[in-house]
């Protein structure tokens, strides 16, 4: 027979003159739980200029640190996406549309795929990362969107 506890807290109530959540906005608080993250996640907003990415999310995409790939489009900061074919050729902006971070954006809707992202060098080895992304809202509309990633 299946046991259940309920236990009952105090309701948080914010300190006098602090914002609450609405006011403090979603995208906001998107932005700072991304730049805290021990996941590999990113958050863009919705003119693809990268406002928050995690330390791991910048390894896993070969970005260098955070503080350099903030404030900069998404495909303009450094993200070398190539195709899976040997040749590892980048992307065309045709392509790039359908990755999950700008799918998710301008879709509104979820998106999941795979990338193969390229290194720094010619050489370098690729890595393919799995990335699941989402819209991220303020006032009902499409604010931006936020991606996790995973290496396969």
């Amino acid at each position: 027979m299946a046991h259940v506890e309920l236990s009952l807290s105090e309701v948080f109530a914010p300190a006098a003159g602090a914002p609450t959540e609405q006011e403090s906005g979603n995208f906001g608080q998107w932005s700072s739980t991304v730049s805290h993250a021990a996941e590999p996640c990113l958050l863009i907003d919705a003119d693809t200029t990268v406002v928050a990415i995690s330390a791991s999310g910048c390894e896993l995409l070969c970005l260098g640190a955070p503080e350099d790939v903030i404030g900069r489009p998404l495909l303009e900061g450094g993200l070398r996406l190539v195709d899976f074919t040997a040749n590892r050729s980048e992307l065309t902006e045709q392509e790039t549309d359908k990755i999950p971070p700008l799918l998710a954006l301008h879709s509104g809707r979820l998106a999941r795929g795979l990338l193969r992202v390229q290194g720094p060098g010619v050489d370098a080895p690729g890595t393919t990362v799995d990335a699941i992304s989402t819209p991220v809202l303020t006032d009902g509309s499409v604010a931006g969107s936020l991606t996790f990633f995973s290496e396969v």
